[in-house]
């Protein structure tokens, strides 16, 4: 690979710095909303760059002087992160610690880290005695060393009981609103916090551009700049301005890097990626979020062009040290030291493996289940293998992190907050979120919203259960667990149909599984009913997490297609409510019911939201993140090259089924007088882009305003677009904004084949709404 250039992270930086703003009409003024019911991505950006944290500096010195009494032994062991399951007996909320264990990882180990639940989320008074228990051991210890604990809040508090679950990161996306995604990565580190637990493992910052990948919804979708944007959210919110706070937590940016592009769509697997295509599509992200101050960085599971990520010091090192500045702690993902001999074969011992992976760059080694990474790794240095200054390296940036969360202080920080679990504000901020993430993809002759009055038949597998609603990462790994989901206080989409217009005009018959029909006679019986207007049929996945989600086909089982087929067949208006992590092919369907809500994973509340939508409580207002597709050998991002009968007069037959960035509403919005200025630009000038939007329909509504922009010519094949700016603006019936958006020599750059970012003279096309507009560059 050829060495990397400081002045791409400066770019990326640099880009994210830029601003925009907001001028109504002098004759909507008076009518106009405050300037902040604007949310603009650019502006968000500008607002939450400051890193969290106060500063290593206050550490060090205390950092310094415990590292100097430390042993070996304990060195290694702060790098040694291990499972819950390693100290304890029983399961479930059974669950409790077994002293001889606890001493062993604790006093004889030295042990880090530990992470994880057994099986189910814990109930906040478990988490507190696992916790106070864990810590006392490690008090007793000679140097008192804090354990640090580590969990997976992938969207809201996903292993506490009661706890506040949000939709999960591909719905957030959805929403085209930071705000949002900064407000519930706030609660969930409160939440989180709450528990004494300080490290959450998220944001996911893989950008989903695969759409057959089983972690596609742990994502903010396919596209760089909203990707960018989302993360950076995510970490502010969880880190604030302090994470020594009781109310903060740090956030690990995972999984660096190329983890979300593999070749075959199956999860742990390799991908083949360009170098300029990493830089271009998959590293802003990860630049951005350390740029926003995050502490921890989580590593590829795969491997990228055959090097694996956990050995690939080229990008832990050169890349994420020294380009992009990372100061924080690198810790590997599940087993994967030993998944460098037993799955990618680069190595022929775990005792090689973990030679390679703590010289390429790891600090910490998530084990999780045993000793031998301790064993190996002591053995390495004193053979002189590992000089025991990469040792000191990794423990320092180890226990400046645990200086940084307060754990020195009080261990146990946060378990005393204010904080609570699931409350009514939390559960109406995750409400908020999934009515602004629910896409309306298709409404036929205004077939949404249904009037109150209407009878209603709800078929589907997806109907009647929360589980599609949160699928993985919710109260246990898969999310498949019905007994572990709250048995009260939230509804299923039939419950939430039934709560908003009467039970009596709701027919209920579930009609198939996920993969299997089971009493489609029924509901083909009911669809024809004279008691029947309507017919909603709620189709998508059951859940799913990492390796068992993958799939070799992205159809929909036959036994939902089947069942929609026979709800057409009555003749009655069918709309179709998708809960899916990822786009699953609807080819056979989507064209012949009358509308169509894509509701991803919209969480807990995600139910009583669809309910809104349907009838018309709440105007539609998502986006979609990813390009839908028609065809499931037809995959490919809207940022595509020019791409043989797709970009002719082919297109309607291979087009995607919808477009990224699709989404209607309940009311009508139109573009008009894009100016672009100046229309010749060089040097430091900004280009300034101003286009009007106008509320034409007769309720008010939000829309995502989307700056679109690309190069006429390049020197490498120009994508037709790329997204560089978004706001997202509520407009009353009759009422136009006219929008400034700011555009600097940085949004012109592009990786060459030498990998270093460049602006090439040239012309560019400005799109917005259908509007478009050139200006050249010299």
């Amino acid at each position: 690979m050829i060495k990397p250039r400081l002045a791409l992270y400066i770019i990326v930086i640099s880009l994210l710095l830029a601003g925009a703003r907001t001028l109504p009409l002098a004759a909507d003024r008076a009518a106009a909303s405050a300037p902040q019911d604007v949310v603009d991505s650019q502006a968000f950006l500008q607002s939450h760059m400051t890193p969290a944290g106060p500063a290593a500096s206050a550490s060090a010195a205390a950092v310094e002087k415990l590292l100097a009494q430390m042993t070996l032994k304990e060195k290694v062991g702060q790098m040694t992160q291990l499972t819950i399951e390693t100290i304890v007996d029983g399961k479930d909320q059974d669950i409790r610690i077994n002293p001889e264990k606890l001493h062993k990882a604790i006093a004889e180990y030295g042990i880090g880290s530990i992470l994880n639940v057994y099986d189910q989320a814990l109930s906040l008074e478990k988490w507190h005695e696992i916790q106070r228990t864990i810590q006392a051991e490690a008090k007793n210890t000679r140097l008192q060393i804090p354990v640090l604990y580590g969990i997976d809040s992938i969207h809201g508090t996903t292993y506490v009981e009661d706890g506040t679950l949000f939709p999960q990161p591909l719905a957030m996306a959805a929403t085209w609103n930071p705000e949002l995604m900064l407000r519930g990565s706030q609660i969930s580190a409160a939440e989180t916090r709450k528990a004494a637990i300080p490290w959450s493992f998220s944001p996911v910052l893989d950008v989903g551009r695969q759409p057959l990948w089983p972690r596609l919804y742990e994502t903010f979708g396919e596209d760089t700049y909203l990707a960018t944007v989302m993360g950076v959210a995510t970490v502010r919110g969880y880190e604030g301005e302090d994470i020594s706070s009781p109310v903060h937590v740090s956030s690990s940016l995972k999984h660096y890097i190329g983890y979300s592009y593999p070749t075959t769509g199956g999860d742990r697997s390799s991908a083949l990626i360009p170098e300029s295509t990493l830089r271009e599509y998959f590293l802003p992200t990860f630049a951005a979020a350390v740029r926003a101050g995050a502490h921890t960085v989580m590593v590829n599971s795969g491997d990228v062009n055959g090097v694996p990520g956990h050995v690939n010091s080229y990008l832990l090192k050169t890349v994420l040290r020294d380009e992009l500045g990372f100061q924080g702690v690198v810790v590997s993902d599940w087993q994967d030291i030993e998944r460098l001999v037993t799955a990618h074969h680069i190595a022929a011992t775990e005792k090689e493996a973990t030679r390679l992976a703590i010289l390429a760059g790891i600090d910490m080694s998530m084990v999780p289940q045993d000793y031998r990474f301790s064993d190996l790794l002591l053995q390495l240095v004193q053979e002189g293998q590992v000089p025991e200054a990469r040792i000191n390296e990794a423990v320092r940036r180890i226990l400046t992190l645990k200086y940084q969360l307060g754990l020195f202080s009080d261990p146990l920080r946060g378990a005393d907050a204010n904080s609570k679990l699931g409350s009514p504000e939390s559960r109406q901020a995750s409400l908020t979120a999934a009515q602004e993430s629910i896409t309306l993809l298709k409404n036929d002759n205004h077939a949404l919203p249904l009037a109150k009055t209407a009878r209603v038949l709800v078929t589907g597998p997806d109907a009647g259960s929360l589980i599609p609603l949160d699928n993985g990462w919710s109260y246990t790994w898969q999310g498949n667990k019905a007994s572990a989901y709250p048995t009260q206080g939230y509804a299923t989409i039939v419950d939430a149909i039934r709560q908003k217009i009467g039970a009596d005009h709701v027919t209920y018959v579930p009609g198939a599984s996920y993969d299997k029909e089971t009493d489609i006679t029924q509901a083909a019986s009911a669809a024809t009913a004279a008691t029947v207007d309507a017919i909603v049929v709620c189709l998508g996945e059951w859940a799913y997490a990492e390796t068992p989600g993958n799939i070799a086909d992205l159809a929909l089982p036959d036994a939902q297609i089947h069942l929609a087929q026979k709800m057409l067949e009555s003749g009655k208006p069918v709309i179709l409510v998708l809960t899916e992590g990822r786009p699953r092919i609807i080819r056979p369907i989507a064209g012949s019911v009358s509308a169509i809500l894509m509701a991803y994973n919209p969480g807990n509340e995600g139910a009583q939201a669809i309910a809104d939508i349907l009838f018309g409580d709440v105007n539609p207002s998502g986006k979609l993140p990813i390009t839908y597709p028609r065809y499931a050998n037809m995959l490919f991002t809207y940022d595509h090259k020019t791409l043989e009968g797709v970009d002719s007069e082919n297109a309607p037959l291979y087009a995607p089924q919808f477009e990224f960035g699709h989404g209607l509403s309940y009311t009508n919005f139109t573009y008009s007088d894009l100016q672009v200025t100046p229309s010749t630009a060089s040097g430091d000038q900004k280009i300034q882009v101003e286009v009007t939007v106008r509320n034409t329909g007769d309720r008010a509504g939000k829309e995502v305003v989307r700056l679109y922009l690309n190069e006429q010519a390049a020197s490498i094949a120009p994508p037709l677009k790329r997204l560089k700016r978004f706001a997202k603006i509520p407009l009353q019936p009759g009422e136009s904004r006219r929008y400034t958006f700011e555009l600097t020599k940085e949004d012109l750059s592009f990786i060459n084949a030498e990998n270093k970012p460049i602006v090439e003279p040239g012309l560019f096309d400005v799109q917005i709404g259908g509007l478009k507009q050139t200006f050249a560059w010299k």
